[in-house]
């Protein structure tokens, strides 16, 4: 566990330095005067197309990796170690058939989306190389993760990434680039921009070696591997289609407008998620490591610590986030039709609670010799989330996705907590969750009831402070995670203190 709460914890700190660039560049995109909502709305749905294509393209390369390294990295010397080499290869032999399905269908897109988001169609071939940077990223992550350099990928995707986008936002903004049409075209390179670190940081390190001849691994365990990404592809085409059909959904029926107000509340409501991609990537070998030992103590160990201090995590940053939101939107000058988006991220918001405080359920089940059911959990999801999300929609606007969101990963992540307890007794919850819950609920209330009649900056930061003192000192009061005091005495002694 020190090794996970190690890398979790600096992964946290360099993800969450990659929100803040990520709220300023947010703040570029809605304050006034520099992009519209529509404009704002169209690099939504890029990377919404983005997500889909890569989802589509690397044919469950990841997954393989994920299940696969450790019996590669055993039995084979770097030089023979084919993974990688068929990793890459086929997804980029996936991409080049989603190319040419997008080339042919582009009369789809063309009905569905023309009469709302005319930008989208003016710009649809630009989502081409960000979704290929994207692919070829997320092969080269997950083998990445494997060789313990989870805090590098996190750095790229997080910080890097976003960082390029504010370079762009930064050089339109002083008319060096001189029109919408051009920012586009950069912004669809920026994926590709960290894919390339990425495998140049490998290469050059000596981490990565290629080899078309197929070695005994792969011989060994080819219908397993096929079986696996066979399963495991379509499972993450639905989770990734139910991550950004919502903002599908509003720009086709509401315009791209309207999702941009929608894309708002979804960026702010990912902050509160940050800490679940650290988890994730600090933990991820351990599981697969851990079921090839049939150590079932220490996969209940990552369960349920996973799943304490993601709720704490999130149950603490949500509700900074929504306490302070409208005050935010007035009093750093962003346009007053974002003030829409506060009702949705309040539901983002749960959504994101509900699915980190189950912790690494789909890791679990992933890494597990029942991976197939993570197929059959995410068929409930997409046969929930689709229908809602687009009934709603029409009924309530851009609430109503919102709703489905909190309805369908609900139920999705009861039926993976479900059956994690009765295959192999796993269950996340303890006592102190319930703890976590109640305490942040009482600082919400007195902070709310202490500053409901304030507004401004000073309201923002009162209401924050409190809450910080009452929510974070009644962690370390009750003592709710064993990993907290650690994490405080290793900052304590690297500052010194």
């Amino acid at each position: 566990m020190s090794n996970i709460r190690r890398q979790s914890i600096i992964s946290s700190v360099v993800i969450y330095f990659g929100f803040a660039i990520g709220l300023l560049n947010t703040y570029l995109f809605t304050k006034e005067g520099l992009f519209t909502e529509e404009q704002y709305g169209l690099t939504g749905i890029l990377l919404a197309i983005a997500i889909m294509m890569s989802a589509l393209a690397n044919m469950a390369m990841p997954s393989y990796i994920y299940k696969f390294y450790h019996y590669y990295n055993d039995n084979l010397p770097p030089k023979k170690n084919d993974m990688i080499t068929w990793s890459l290869l086929i997804s980029c032999i996936g991409f080049v058939f989603i190319l040419i399905a997008g080339v042919v269908f582009k009369h789809l897109v063309v009905r569905k989306f023309g009469g709302n988001s005319q930008l989208l169609v003016t710009y649809y071939y630009w989502t081409f190389p960000l979704g290929l940077g994207l692919t070829l990223f997320t092969v080269l992550e997950a083998y990445a993760w494997n060789l313990g350099k989870s805090v590098l990928t996190n750095f790229l995707k997080e910080v890097q990434w976003r960082l390029f986008i504010t370079i762009i936002i930064v050089l339109f903004a002083m008319n060096v680039i001189k029109d919408y049409s051009f920012f586009i075209k950069c912004f669809a390179f920026t994926y590709p921009g960290i894919a390339v670190t990425l495998f140049i940081y490998l290469g050059a390190t000596k981490k990565i070696h290629f080899t078309f001849k197929v070695s005994k691994v792969s011989r060994r365990f080819f219908k397993k591997i096929v079986a696996l990404c066979l399963f495991i592809y379509s499972g993450t085409f639905i989770f990734s289609l139910s991550q950004v059909f919502d903002t599908f959904v509003i720009a086709s029926l509401k315009g791209l407008d309207k999702a941009g107000i929608y894309i708002l509340a979804a960026v702010v409501s990912n902050v509160v998620q940050a800490p679940q991609r650290s988890i994730i990537a600090a933990s991820i070998s351990h599981l697969a490591k851990g079921w090839k030992e049939k150590n079932i103590p220490l996969l209940q160990k990552v369960y349920q610590r996973s799943s304490l201090n993601l709720l704490i995590f999130s149950c603490g940053i949500f509700l900074l986030l929504w306490m302070n939101f409208a005050d935010g939107v007035t009093t750093f000058g962003l346009k007053p039709d974002y003030l829409a988006a506060a009702d949705v991220l309040f539901l983002l918001g749960l959504t994101k609670i509900v699915d980190m405080g189950t912790g690494v359920n789909a890791q679990l089940i992933v890494t597990s010799t029942y991976w197939k059911f993570e197929l059959f959990s995410g068929l409930v999801l997409l046969s929930l989330m689709l229908p809602l999300t687009y009934l709603f929609a029409k009924q309530y606007g851009i609430i109503g996705p919102a709703i489905a969101n909190l309805i369908s990963m609900s139920i999705y992540n009861f039926v993976r907590i479900i059956f994690l307890w009765v295959k192999f007794k796993l269950f996340p919850f303890t006592l102190p969750s319930v703890y976590t819950l109640v305490l942040a609920a009482a600082g919400y209330g007195i902070c709310h009831f202490a500053f409901h009649n304030m507004h401004g900056l000073a309201a923002i930061a009162l209401r924050s402070i409190l809450f910080i003192i009452v929510y974070a000192g009644g962690v370390l009061y009750f003592n709710l995670s064993p990993d907290v005091k650690p994490v405080i005495e290793t900052i304590r002694k690297r500052l010194r203190i």
